[in-house]
């Protein structure tokens, strides 16, 4: 009987560790989502813009003694029937000055394709101090069989940026996105 006992005792224990490890899992999921959302944001990873970089313009110095080559480069994935290419090879910016660039898609294929394009910046570091302000890569992009599009892109780079980068490329990888139909049918 008492090692009956014993063993309730010690089932018991582990019960209730088990629950609080489930417990601390589940605030760690939770808190995970937002975690990740300001790192994204200050290290404008993942195309999240920095929230400040509207404001920059009356807090920012330009420091037009220096002046950085930003490269535009972008491709699309497999799978995505789109022309998509930058309007400006590159571009002079001085660090702190807010530019404005665009990219040109087109849809070459028969049906609304949905697409979403991931951001990137090189070298790593200068991703730290490229801001973007307004970018199409902020949410997921519909062209109708034959349309084309204009996509701004307003961006700063910080005059924080490292003096040794002189020159920092921003690329764009579009992908096919599920359209909200063919996501349906996917969960159902």
């Amino acid at each position: 009987m008492q090692e009956h006992l014993e063993k309730d005792s010690l089932n018991k224990k582990l019960a209730w560790k088990l629950a609080a490890l489930a417990i601390a899992g589940l605030f760690f999921g939770f808190a995970l989502s937002p975690v990740y959302n300001a790192l994204c944001k200050v290290m404008g990873l993942n195309g999240r813009a920095d929230s400040s970089a509207s404001f920059a313009n009356s807090t920012l110095k330009v420091d037009s003694a220096r002046v950085v080559k930003v490269l535009f480069t972008g491709n699309t994935m497999p799978g995505l029937t789109w022309s998509f290419h930058s309007n400006d090879a590159s571009m002079s910016v001085h660090p702190g000055e807010i530019k404005l660039t665009s990219y040109f898609a087109k849809n070459e294929g028969t049906e609304t394709v949905m697409g979403v394009a991931v951001p990137s910046v090189t070298p790593e570091v200068a991703a730290l101090y490229f801001k973007k302000i307004e970018c199409f890569c902020f949410k997921q992009q519909a062209l109708k069989p034959g349309e084309s599009k204009e996509m701004p892109v307003r961006f700063y780079v910080s005059p924080d940026l490292p003096k040794d980068i002189k020159e920092v490329t921003l690329s764009y990888a579009f992908y096919s996105a599920p359209t909200p139909d063919k996501a349906k049918s996917v969960t159902n």
